[in-house]
């Protein structure tokens, strides 16, 4: 598999879009997968909304894999390995460095087998993650669209240091998702901090963070009149496996 960097590049600038409101500043990060040894990550520092292509750093996934089978004992090292893991033609010694979250990018491309992943940190998703609402609006749908682009159920990380604490701990939830689902989660949430979208186009990126973002409304404005209402768990598995809407959700990807 290829992707040109011009895909992610669109993908990252609409993301960044403020009238979105999903990053502000030097918030959020994307990255895609180059071929089965490698791939693309924004670069610390770098805006999402007006960034270019030297905002971004190509990295080998072995070395960022490895470490979180062997963390180093301490961050010069973890520095030193993810150094080393930059290829050359990107890295002078002076070059931009890789988001700070490279190592989950690297987990969730091997692990979910995805070729697309967008990290934002939108306000109304944030709202809910850091309140106590958190893990109903995860494992909660509330109405069919959501369920079609999202997923039946996200994934829910607790807060953690950003880094490679935070790359082990969403290794563990990703494969405890894979292992009741039978499939990568669509959408992952991050408490306290913000939503992951997976995909295996541009499109299928934006439209699971637009979709995810329209949940967060619902959910805000079910909470001002009242308590929220969910589709029933079953109700929700039958609509993400429909033909239709498994047709759907392709098109949308495309």
């Amino acid at each position: 598999m290829t992707n040109t960097l011009d895909s992610l590049l669109s993908m990252t600038r609409a993301l960044g879009e403020p009238a979105l409101d999903y990053v502000i500043i030097g918030e959020g990060n994307t990255s895609m997968r180059i071929d089965d040894e490698s791939f693309y990550v924004k670069a610390s520092g770098h805006q999402m909304r007006n960034i270019s292509e030297a905002g971004f750093v190509a990295v080998r996934l072995a070395p960022m894999l490895a470490m979180l089978d062997d963390p180093p004992h301490t961050l010069s090292e973890q520095k030193r390995i993810t150094a080393s893991a930059v290829l050359p033609s990107n890295f002078s010694g002076d070059g931009p460095s890789p988001s700070i979250e490279v190592s989950f990018h690297a987990m969730l491309l091997r692990e979910c087998d995805v070729a697309f992943i967008g990290h934002t940190h939108p306000t109304a998703i944030n709202q809910i993650l850091c309140s106590e609402q958190a893990a109903d609006f995860a494992f909660k749908r509330r109405f069919p669209d959501e369920v079609v682009l999202c997923g039946p159920r996200s994934a829910l990380v607790p807060y953690a240091d950003p880094g490679l604490p935070l790359a082990i701990l969403m290794r563990e939830r990703a494969r405890a998702y894979m292992e009741e689902f039978g499939e990568a989660p669509k959408l992952i949430l991050l408490e306290n901090h913000g939503l992951i979208a997976l995909g295996d186009s541009p499109a299928e990126i934006l439209n699971i963070t637009a979709m995810a973002v329209k949940a967060a409304r619902i959910h805000l404005g079910a909470l001002l009149t009242g308590k929220p209402t969910y589709l029933p768990d079953e109700e929700a598995q039958h609509i993400y496996r429909r033909p239709d809407e498994v047709y759907r959700r392709n098109l949308f990807a495309e």
